[in-house]
Formats: structure tokens, sequence, C-alpha cells
């Protein structure tokens, strides 16, 4: 624990269906963190695997508590972001939508299609504004670093493609599956927003490492999806994620060159003498860094 604590956390991870736990982790301790957003999905896992410094969130609690829509996700990504993570690692599990892509694969998307309807997509409300860049949704340096280390472990893994994000919990009718097919989407998941919406107004590196787990439910040769089939492929999925999780770390221990820790720089609109005391309490972790430069500037 004294160890862990002289580390700084820099790398998150967000585990979804089947990752609970992250197996390597050294001086481990559980934090409970309070965010202005409310509780977190879980205590949040510190300690270090491979000598990096780690903090493991299950994004359903453990025992699989919550679905989808009922996951806090600006209080995971506040809560991470409080405790110094500067790259996060989303583990998701996901179906696919092209023949080429079986379960048992992995996705490393580099695109986003969100359907959802009903969850909270930004930190910035209330008497502060922000509009990120999202044409490029994830951090290309830490995909290929999570893309390295998934060879290295020998998974088979498709670098790119646009994963879409339904609301759920219920899987698509048959309809909506071959509309998204049209649509030329690589595979569907319900978790990825706007959980990577918001790790960029925080100014985290975000990758998905999208685990296959079925052909949803267009595969005319296949059973329609159900819990049972999904969970079978899926154990052996986390299994290989658990691999290349840990093989990915040495890769992450020296600073980030990427810019995503710049996203905030021209995003915020909000003249900062005209924010309330409220919300720069609120969003003060998130619009600090910027509103000190602005000040700086005048």
């Amino acid at each position: 624990m004294k160890g862990t604590r002289k580390k700084q956390v820099s790398i998150g991870v967000i585990g979804g269906s089947g990752l609970y736990d992250i197996e390597g982790l050294k001086s481990v301790r559980r934090v409970q963190v309070r965010t202005p957003f409310g509780s977190p999905s879980d205590a949040i896992t510190v300690g270090t695997l491979q000598g990096v410094a780690v903090a493991f969130l299950s994004r359903h609690g453990r025992g699989h508590r919550l679905n989808p829509s009922e996951i806090n996700y600006r209080a995971n990504i506040y809560a991470l972001k409080s405790l110094g993570v500067t790259r996060v690692i989303s583990v998701s599990a996901v179906g696919s939508m092209k023949e080429s892509i079986r379960p048992g694969d992995i996705v490393m998307p580099d695109q986003f299609i969100d359907l959802t309807k009903r969850r909270a997509s930004t930190f910035f409300e209330g008497g502060m504004v922000a509009h990120v860049a999202f044409g490029e949704p994830i951090c290309g340096s830490l995909a290929r670093s999570v893309c390295s280390a998934g060879q290295q472990v020998g998974a088979t893994l498709h670098r790119g493609g646009t994963y879409l994000c339904m609301e759920g919990p219920q899987f698509s009718t048959k309809a909506e599956s071959r509309l998204y097919r049209q649509w030329g989407v690589d595979v569907i998941g319900m978790t990825n927003m706007p959980e990577a919406k918001l790790a960029r107004e925080a100014e985290l590196c975000y990758a998905t490492m999208a685990l296959v787990t079925d052909y949803d439910c267009w595969h005319e040769t296949e059973e329609a999806v159900t819990v049972e089939a999904i969970l079978d492929t899926l154990h052996q999925n986390v299994a290989l994620a658990k691999r290349i999780v840990q093989a990915v770390m040495p890769s992450l221990a020296a600073p980030r060159v990427c810019v995503c820790g710049q996203a905030l720089d021209n995003a915020i609109v909000t003249d900062r003498r005209s924010v309330s005391a409220a919300a720069k309490k609120k969003l003060g972790l998130l619009s600090r860094r910027v509103f000190a430069q602005k000040k700086g500037a005048e």
C-alpha cells in the first residue's frame, strides 16, 4: 500500500461485462470516491501492475448490478480523473455486425455512432459551456499500444472500425440489426457512449478494447442472441483481455505525447468571469487548467 501511494496513478481500466477485477495487481487498496456528479459504479481498486500504478473500475459494479442506462458515466470518468488518471482503457462486450469479425475476436474501434437516448453526455452545464472536438474520438497513441500488446499475446485483433452504441438493455430487433449493417458499422454495444465523450471532456486518452461475443441477430445461420451464449464466449475473451492489459502496461509508463491532454484549450466558450462560484467549484477539476491559462494571457 505504501508503494502504491508514492506512485501517481495514471492508467485507468474500466471493466465491462465479465471483467470485474484485474489479476496480478500488487499493493492493492480500494478507494471510495465522491464526485459532484454522484457516486461511481463501485469503489475503485488501485494497485500496481507491471510496475505501473493502475486504477480499476467495474463499469456495472461488482455482481453486475447496473444496466447500461443506470451507469453514472460522469461520476466514473470524474472519479478516475480525480485520482490522477490520464489514460483510460475501456473493456467492453460487443456484438459483431460483419461476417469477418467472429465471436472471440477483439476489435479496436476508432469511430462511434451514438444512439443512446437518456444519458447525461457532458460535464459542462449549469453555467459553463464547452464544445470539444470529437472527430477522432479515440486516442491513436493509446490504441496502437493496446493493439501491439494484443498481437504480443496472440489475440485475433481488428484495428479500426465503427462501434454503434445503442441504449439497451434489450438487444436489437432484426430490422434494427439489418439497418445498422447497411450503415457499415463493425460492432454494436451499449456502454461506450457517453463514456468516450466524457473522457474527451476530461482530457483523458481513451481507447476501447471491444470483446466480440456474438453476431447480434442479423446472422441467419446463428441462433438468436442469448445471455448464456454471450457469457460463454465472454469468459474466454475476458481471460485474453486480462493478458493484454498486463502486456500493455510497460509501454504506458512513459508520459503521453498526444494532444488529448489539451482537448479543452479552445473548447470552453464561457467567459471565466461569467461563471458562477458554484459552477467553478463543481467543474474546477476539469476547467482549472484552461482558465489559469486564459488568466495568464490577459
